[in-house]
């Protein structure tokens, strides 16, 4: 990294920290607009970098991070390759296979890639398969105040929109399991990346809760469950509640008690799709985002934004707030683009510090908790009245599918922060475009070594690079490479690769993306009755 990008980097963001002193931390008031939580903490001893790091992320080699802020210790230059290997250490691509050969999947398949700046990354992200009922789900979760409340939902709310639309046969059997104590039928197949978390069987305190959802579901006797936007909708809500009440209900376990505390006062946001045959699904509730890209006839491609932010700047949202708490409120409920001057998004799983009473909070946290070693932030925001001012209710949207639907995106704001709706779409066009060229035109000569070899050989020739492999690669080297002219720029991309751990999420969010690709033909064969 160059001496002037490195003193560029170092300064900005020494004069960018402004601090509260909060016991033996420093508390940051507001580092950057795009930090989503007020109480964003600072340590004092410098970080030290994890050897492995926890679900969703990846480890960095030592030698690829800077552990401090000194000047003279920003001297690291990474190679092309180094760069390369960073930015693709958390891929993973995913064919989709027709389990039923009468049903074409309308999904093709699906690449992910994530690039942590908080350490460890609070961003989660996770795809299912419905083994009870058809459809596939994809999620982006992005966590705030910790990690804990991302892994959690990100864990557990597949299993309540699976649940949600079993018929009431299917429950009926689920629930002659357990009182038989026989095992359960099957609800999900993950899609994993070897280095995302290895998604452990759901403790028994959350599968009761649960099969205590299952069973109201039963006493509803609907025979064919809910509707997928009911689904999604109550699941959002359901869960939320449940992370609530656990932390309230006694628990024995103190490890339970802990884990169920952070998930409560941390948050969350979360973007997920279910995607069935034509018919696509998306419920949000947050910053996160989903667009489609959308080819025309014609061979444009545009964009058709699937979410909207919930936050300060949407007027929809704002409305919302004002309805739901009385006229003296309206001028705090949102300070400083924030809710109650402290929050980005205006809808978030946990977070209970928005939600319960200050008498609620108080009680639970005086049980004996060592918040300090949790790492709980206790802080109560100035005019807090009329809680709850956060809510995980997500807005669900329907889309029917169309053959000139290619693609689905959906990322952590990280992303959105940095690029726009537009830009999205036209990198992972352009990265579809390159991909091609870079692919040999096989059809009419036979594949052998000798003809690879010399394909090889011209490319290099050419001095062809060595284009990415993943659209969610291509879109993260963009979103930190690309300079205010959306031109890359390597020097700027290894100096935001190599930020020290300290400065890092003040230049740039944990980015985490999922791309869909649509199957045209069988979208279209569904159109002709094929």
């Amino acid at each position: 990294m160059s001496s002037t990008v490195s003193y560029w980097v170092l300064n900005s963001a020494r004069n960018s920290i402004v601090t509260l002193q909060g016991g033996r931390r420093l508390y940051s008031r507001c580092v950057s607009n795009r930090s989503k939580s007020k109480w964003r903490l600072f340590s004092r001893v410098p970080a030290t970098l994890k050897n492995s790091s926890t679900c969703g992320s990846f480890a960095l080699q030592k030698a690829y991070r800077h552990m401090s802020t000194e000047e003279d210790d920003l001297h690291l230059q990474l190679s092309p390759a180094q760069v390369n290997e960073v930015l693709q250490a958390g891929e993973s691509v995913y064919k989709i296979l027709d389990l039923d050969s009468r049903v074409p999947n309308s999904v093709l398949r699906f690449e992910s890639n994530q690039l942590a700046a908080n350490s460890p990354v609070e961003d989660r992200h996770s795809v299912a398969s419905c083994l009870q009922t058809s459809g596939l789900m994809f999620g982006i979760f992005d966590g705030h105040g910790g990690h804990a409340c991302a892994q959690a939902v990100s864990e557990r709310l597949f299993y309540y929109v699976a649940v949600s639309l079993m018929s009431h046969q299917t429950l009926e059997r689920m629930e002659g399991a357990m009182e038989s104590m026989k095992p359960l039928l099957p609800i999900l197949q993950w899609h994993k990346h070897p280095g995302d978390s290895i998604y452990k069987d759901v403790t028994s305190v959350h599968l009761n809760h649960l099969r205590v959802y299952w069973q109201e579901l039963l006493d509803l006797h609907m025979e064919m469950g809910l509707s997928i936007e009911e689904a999604l909708a109550y699941s959002f809500q359901r869960l939320d509640s449940d992370i609530s009440l656990e932390i309230q209900a006694p628990l024995e376990d103190e490890m339970m008690r802990n884990l169920s505390l952070q998930v409560a006062f941390s948050g969350a946001t979360a973007c997920m799709a279910h995607v069935d045959g034509v018919h696509l699904h998306v419920a949000n509730a947050g910053d996160c985002r989903a667009i489609l890209g959308v080819q025309e006839d014609s061979g444009m491609w545009s964009c058709l934004p699937l979410t909207r932010d919930h936050n300060a700047w949407n007027q929809a949202e704002l409305s919302r707030l004002k309805r739901k708490h009385p006229k003296s409120e309206d001028r705090t409920i949102i300070m400083d683009d924030r809710l109650l001057g402290v929050l980005m998004p205006c809808r978030a799983f946990g977070d209970v510090q928005l939600k319960w009473s200050k008498e609620l909070q108080r009680g639970i946290l005086e049980r004996g908790f060592n918040t300090e070693a949790l790492n709980i932030y206790q802080f109560t925001p100035p005019h807090y009245y009329t809680p709850p001012y956060l809510t995980a209710e997500p807005e669900v949207t329907y889309h029917r599918l169309r053959p000139q639907d290619k693609f689905l995106v959906l990322a952590s704001d990280g992303l959105w922060d940095v690029l726009d709706n537009e830009a999205v779409v036209r990198l992972v066009v352009e990265y579809l475009a390159e991909a091609g060229r870079h692919k040999p035109d096989l059809a009419q000569r036979p594949a052998n070594l000798g003809l690879m070899q010399s394909l090889l050989l011209q490319r290099k020739a050419k001095g062809l690079h060595a284009a990415d492999q993943n659209a969610a690669t291509h879109l993260i080297r963009h979103a930190i490479g690309s300079n205010e002219y959306g031109e890359m720029e390597q020097e700027r991309l290894t100096a935001m690769l190599t930020l020290p751990e300290d400065l890092a999420r003040m230049y740039r969010d944990d980015i985490t993306v999922t791309v869909v690709y649509f199957n045209s033909d069988s979208i279209d064969a569904y159109y002709k009755g094929g």
